[in-house]
């Protein structure tokens, strides 16, 4: 496989070789999701599953994402969503063909039994490659993935990402947000895909033992080519728009009535300060799947993402907020759960310490948080 050039970073960054792998990482897998999505209809006739086409790129792009770290870094850890065992069973024989077929868009030479070990390296996290580079540094972390977040997404057409994270302690530390179908153009709709899509990505710097913000990127979706990636600018909301609410496509994902409830508050608020009449303005909403919404409110084209969960003691992913979560952070937005409390992702699989998620900019997060606890909706995050 021809080598990808990756990210110039500064010399006192020490995770630039893992922003490096996950680049290029997600690039790759996001290259098998994007053939699997433009040929649903012939993955379903080899599975005759209506709904394999999204278990084959699940399993085809975690396979590449973790060929990807162990060729580019050797020694690493990743907790990830998928096992080989449903591929290994007989009876799911034709969605081992479709998943080794769509690897091999960007592992040419993959074989069943490669792949299938690939897939594993996600399973723990004691997951390893076979050799340790000597150009990798060593750390105490852990990457987590999600190979394709907003599945119902993916299957109708629409907007899906392929999320990797590297977490260190509490924070993830690297992300790559590879976003297939989202136009890098803030001001595009959101509706239509885009033929190229965006990779957002974004690293914190180690210098003195200290971590330092070093921001969010955006690259091109290119899978050749490719040049530096630019950095995010978040564009400002003027003080008399109304926040635009970015939430779940599905209904099922989130509250949508106390959400509604919260933005109304929020707006209330804000037309207050203005000296316009409150009860009469109705918050704007963008829908879309996936953790693309953390990136369209990093780059300013929304300006909530509000997320309460739909049923009693559900307890979020941490690959399914990982890297959004360092991306809009890393572009100037602040992320935190329901209760204004910072995102913990030291607890394993989930996020056990926390209750909900909030991201907005600084104008806007407190006024999200003071409207949650006025309405009486700051749960107690659940405990295990």
């Amino acid at each position: 496989m021809p080598p990808v050039p990756g990210i110039e970073t500064a010399a006192v960054d020490s995770f630039a070789p893992l922003l490096d792998a996950a680049r290029l990482a997600v690039l790759r897998a996001s290259e098998v999701c994007r053939l699997v999505q433009s040929s649903l209809d012939r993955v379903r006739a080899i599975t005759k599953d209506d709904d394999s086409p999204v278990t084959v790129a699940d399993f085809a792009a975690q396979a590449v994402v973790a060929m990807t770290l162990r060729e580019r870094l050797g020694n690493f850890r990743l907790i990830a969503e998928e096992s080989s065992a449903f591929l290994r069973d007989s009876a799911h024989a034709s969605h081992l063909e479709a998943a080794l077929l769509a690897a091999r868009r960007s592992w040419p030479d993959a074989t069943a039994d490669a792949m299938l070990d690939a897939i594993d390296l996600g399973n723990s996290p004691e997951s390893s490659g076979t050799a340790v580079s000597a150009s990798a540094p060593t750390h105490v972390g852990f990457w987590t993935l999600d190979p394709i977040d907003g599945t119902k997404g993916f299957l109708r057409g629409h907007q899906y990402a392929v999320c990797l994270a590297y977490i260190v302690g509490s924070d993830p530390v690297v992300a790559a947000l590879g976003c297939p179908n989202l136009p890098a153009d803030g001001g595009a709709s959101l509706q239509a895909n885009d033929p190229v899509g965006c990779l957002y990505l974004a690293t914190q710097s180690r210098a003195d033992g200290a971590v330092t913000r070093t921001g969010c990127r955006l690259d091109s979706m290119e899978m050749h080519g490719f040049g530096p990636a630019e950095p995010v600018r978040r564009t400002p909301r003027p003080a008399a728009a109304l926040p635009v609410l970015v939430e779940s496509f599905e209904p099922s994902h989130s509250r949508r009535e106390a959400t509604s409830s919260i933005m109304q508050r929020l707006i209330d608020r804000l037309a207050g300060t203005l000296g316009l009449p409150t009860g009469l303005h109705e918050c704007p909403i963008v829908r879309i799947d996936s953790q693309c919404k953390y990136a369209v409110v990093a780059r300013g084209q929304a300006h909530v993402y509000l997320r309460l969960p739909s049923k009693r003691g559900y307890v979020e992913k941490i690959w399914d907020h990982a890297s959004g979560a360092l991306i809009a952070s890393q572009a100037g937005c602040i992320v935190s759960d329901a209760r204004g409390v910072p995102l913990d992702f030291s607890c394993g699989k989930e996020l056990i310490r926390n209750r909900g998620i909030v991201v907005a900019p600084p104008d806007l997060h407190a006024g999200v948080i003071d409207a949650i606890a006025e309405l009486g909706m700051s749960e107690v995050a659940p405990s295990r």
